[in-house]
């Protein structure tokens, strides 16, 4: 299911088979949190213009609108939105923990109100199972606990036992109901590394299609994100996918391949893109800077994109301060594009030896502001 080709030190250049195509990794999984990316941009646009392999979709969300079981009877989500590669969709427990103000949780999982209507909902490890079945993707996140950092010792401890225990639960579930599907169990245990490493050493033991690090990239420093990967990566399966969640920069990325790391996630592309903040192999650029609206040059003279193609960055500039939907679209389908030419030439580099090299020229500079 998941061979590694090229490894590279930690780094791995490999191929995941899943039933709907091989993800070649490392890989950043585009986030259509709804079904879409926010800012205009297509199914047909992330896979025949902007070279994604992977959409990312949120359970909470979809289970609150439009409702799982609609998107069920309509196909499953590839048919739904038109994309007909890997999907993975997070298991609603980020959302849960950050969107719902008032919650109560108990073993047998979260009663919280929905952030659209206020009405009650009631999550926990097999009501996630079956809202990911009923959307038909093709590798489910397990339902966890994300604790806030920094947080008492005692509470994460309590956590991440916890989390186990759901997990336990997620997997006989998704056995009986949807075994066609992949499932990913998620390591927790805050910024604390034993808690990180026995968290690791017990979930691994369910024999998982792929792992997943959580609950980081909330607002600690990148070297404790970085420390806590270290710590956890020798524990990891070999043999199994690792998935980083919620991150990040192209910086944070080439650090994560470098220690080991497979598959990406992260609306930063399309939420800076939405304002203005563009990524560019010398650093990143903020179109709103007045330097800008006379600069007839692209975006990137080194970019390919259908953005940088045909349009400069004055125009792009206006159309932002104009309020012009095209602006959002266009500066989407950049960063997106170069998040996934950014992974393309990560695959290169450790399939030719030189990620190494690479990753030196390039960690620090491409998030620069210039």
């Amino acid at each position: 299911m998941f061979e590694i080709t090229h490894p590279e030190g930690t780094a791995r250049r490999g191929a995941f088979a899943t039933p709907h195509g091989a993800i070649q990794t490392p890989a950043f999984m585009n986030v259509a949190t709804a079904g879409a990316i926010k800012g205009g941009v297509s199914a047909h646009d992330m896979r025949g213009l902007l070279r994604t392999q992977v959409m990312l979709c949120n359970t909470y969300h979809l289970h609150v609108r439009p409702g799982d079981g609609l998107v069920r009877d309509m196909g499953g989500l590839q048919k739904f939105t038109g994309w007909d590669g890997p999907i993975l969709t997070d298991s609603g427990g980020f959302q849960v923990f950050s969107l719902a103000k008032l919650r109560n949780i108990k073993e047998e999982g979260v009663t919280f109100a929905s952030h659209v209507s206020g009405a009650k909902i009631f999550m926990g490890p097999e009501e996630s199972m079956r809202i990911q079945a009923n959307l038909g993707a093709t590798i489910a996140m397990a339902f966890d606990e994300c604790v806030e950092n920094p947080a008492a010792y005692d509470y994460a401890k309590a956590s991440c036992e916890r989390t186990y225990r759901w997990l336990v639960r997620c997997k006989n579930e998704h056995e009986c109901i949807a075994p066609e599907q992949l499932l990913f169990g998620i390591n927790q245990g805050c910024t604390y590394e034993d808690l990180r490493i026995e968290h690791m050493r017990q979930i691994r033991e369910l024999d998982l299609d792929g792992y997943a690090i959580g609950g980081l990239a909330v607002g600690e420093p990148k070297e404790e994100m970085y420390r806590i990967i270290a710590a956890v990566e020798p524990h990891m399966p070999r043999e199994k996918p690792r998935y980083l969640m919620g991150v990040g920069t192209p910086g944070n990325i080439l650090e994560g391949v470098r220690l080991g790391v497979d598959l990406f996630d992260c609306v930063m592309p399309s939420r800076n893109a939405r304002h203005g903040h563009l990524n560019t192999w010398g650093g990143i650029i903020n179109l709103n800077n007045a330097k800008y609206a006379r600069d007839d040059s692209p975006i990137d003279p080194a970019c390919d994109c259908p953005t940088c193609q045909n349009h400069s960055r004055a125009y792009l500039r206006h159309l932002l301060k104009a309020g012009e939907t095209l602006a959002l679209r266009l500066c989407v389908m950049h960063n997106l594009y170069f998040y996934n030419v950014l992974m393309e030439k990560i695959r290169a580099a450790l399939e030719e030896g030189r990620f190494g090299a690479f990753y030196r020229a390039n960690v620090d500079l491409l998030d620069e502001r210039i």
